[in-house]
Order: C-alpha cells, then structure tokens, then sequence
C-alpha cells in the first residue's frame, strides 16, 4: 500500500515560523513526500528560494499573487530577473493570476495592469519551460486560458479551480490539470469539479494556511488533510483510493518534474 501525496499548492511562507517547523516535522509521519511553495511577492520569493535550499522536499516557485494592489514596475521585473536568475532550480511559476476578490470589493478596479502582469508572467514560463500555476477564479479562467492559448503554453495548474463547466471542459482540452482543496470533502461545487475531472489531470492541495470549515474548523491547516480529500475522490470517482494515491501522485509529480 503506497499512499504518499504531494502538496501541489501551499502557502509556506505564510505559516509562522513555529508552526511551519512543526509541519515540516511532521511530513514524513503525514506521508508528504513534497510541498509545491507558491510565492505572492518579491519577498514571498526570496523566501521560498531559501526554504528550497534549506529542505529538498520544498519545491519553490517564484510569482507574484493577484488578490494585491498590482506590482510597481520595479518590483515586477525584480521578479521576474528572479525567475531567470533561478529557473534552473524552481518547480513552476507561481502564483500568477488575475484580481476576482479584489474586483468584488473596488467595482472600479482596473484590470488592465493586473492582465499585463499575467501577460509577462505567462511569457517568462514560456521562455523558460516552466509550468505555471494559476489564480484563476470562475469567469477569470477564459480569459486566462486566452493568453495560455496565444502563448501556446502545455503545462498550466488550475489551482482550487471553481469555474463552469464549459470552462473546465476547455481546460482540460487543452491538458491542464486543477486541483482541489479540503473543501472538496464538504463542497458539492468541488464534487461535481472532480466528477467532471479525469483522474489523469487532477491534483490534491491545501493552499495553507488558508483555513477549511466543517471537520476542518478551528484546525491549522496541514498537508496531512489531504488524505481526506483523496479518499472523497475516491468515493467520488467509485475507485479504490489506493489506485486514487497513484494516480494523483504520479500526476503531481510528472507535471512538477519532481524526482
């Protein structure tokens, strides 16, 4: 019986320094074997290039996150010389994305700045045949899947994915996988995403230290929490959840080029 995991999105960063020392320890026990650390800003980014050196099952990606005022110019090219600088030594680009909480707090919110950020971002996995993981929310996916499209990208991560159908089915057309939270052990919306979802193109995550609700409330949010969104996808997918670990493992490993 194999059934290791792989975090395909996390926050690490976010954690404070005692509980993320204590998460760590605990991976082995969990049966991690890795943790994909998305970054949210420069500093994120510097950050998780650290952690990466420091513990070889953190697989560190550089971007910056949407749901923020939108980068100085600055800042945004400090990134992504960052990328370059390092590409040889990061899982993906991430976390890139376009602004759909902040758009429901300032109506007035131009996108414009936001969508070329993500532009320069999408050309930088291309240029350096990195994946890249995505926040996109709901409708915010066509209009990502637009500039994957026009930049002929074939490695793209979904993360949480919360959209329609129509947009899932292009997704995957397109062979992108998305991936799923704890939530989808309560979610009917998620369910029905991993109904819809060939095994092939999904993934588990935790996006930590976000905090999960029902059975999951009030706890810090652990990679160990993925054994239960595992075992919903089974139940789900009518399959036996060992096949289930093997076919997210694999999955998340051969699109993270994780040894």
């Amino acid at each position: 019986m194999n059934r290791r995991l792989i975090d395909a999105h996390i926050h690490l960063d976010m954690y404070s320094d005692e509980e993320r020392i204590l998460l760590l320890k605990e991976l082995e026990a969990s049966y991690v074997d890795a943790l994909v650390a998305v970054s949210k800003d420069l500093s994120s980014s510097h950050r998780q290039l650290e952690s990466a050196r420091f513990d070889s099952r953190i697989k560190a990606a550089i971007g910056w996150h949407p749901e923020q005022a939108v980068p100085s110019e600055e800042e945004l090219q400090a990134i992504l010389n960052l990328i370059d600088e390092n590409h040889h030594l990061l899982t993906t680009v991430g976390e890139v994305g376009l602004p759909y909480y902040l758009r429901q707090k300032k109506a007035d919110l131009d996108l414009l700045p936001y969508v070329k950020a993500l532009e320069k971002f999408i050309q930088k996995a291309a240029h350096t045949k990195l994946p890249i993981v995505l926040h996109a929310v709901y409708e915010d996916a066509a209009a990502v899947c637009d500039l994957l499209e026009a930049y002929s990208i074939m490695s793209a991560h979904f993360h949480w994915f919360k959209g329609e159908d129509a947009v899932l089915k292009r997704i995957l057309a397109n062979g992108y996988v998305v991936s799923v939270t704890p939530d989808v052990v309560y979610k009917e919306k998620i369910q029905h995403i991993v109904e819809q979802t060939p095994l092939s193109q999904l993934m588990v995550e935790t996006d930590g230290p976000w905090p999960f609700e029902e059975r999951f409330s009030g706890k810090l949010t652990h990679p160990s929490m993925m054994h239960e969104s595992v075992q919903k996808i089974a139940d789900i997918k009518r399959m036996n959840a060992d096949e289930v670990y093997k076919s997210i493992y694999e999955t998340t490993k051969a699109f993270y080029r994780i040894e």
